[in-house]
């Protein structure tokens, strides 16, 4: 299976759009993300950062500060590597 077909596109727009957040800190993480790599990313990231927008506010910021870690359908490779240059920026 090509990664094509594993990781569908996804719009780099659409994922601006969805990093909208409740809480002022995960905006700032998240601007300051897509400006870092936000031309770089690739497919396999967008959908890892696809399915880390799908958590609620503070679960997100838990994650991003290093209170708690992946777990459950979230817990992926592609998802960690994602998680992992969110908590660098």
């Amino acid at each position: 299976m090509s990664l094509k077909n594993k990781y569908p596109e996804i719009s780099l727009d659409v994922l601006k759009w969805k990093s909208r957040r409740g809480l002022l800190e995960n905006d700032l993480i998240l601007e300051k993300f897509f400006n870092i790599y936000g031309n770089s990313l690739s497919s396999e990231d967008m959908d890892g950062l696809k399915l880390l927008l799908g958590l609620n506010d503070n679960d997100l910021l838990d994650l991003f500060l290093r209170k708690t870690n992946l777990s459950g359908s979230v817990d992926l490779p592609h998802v960690r590597n994602v998680l992992n240059k969110l908590r660098d920026v």
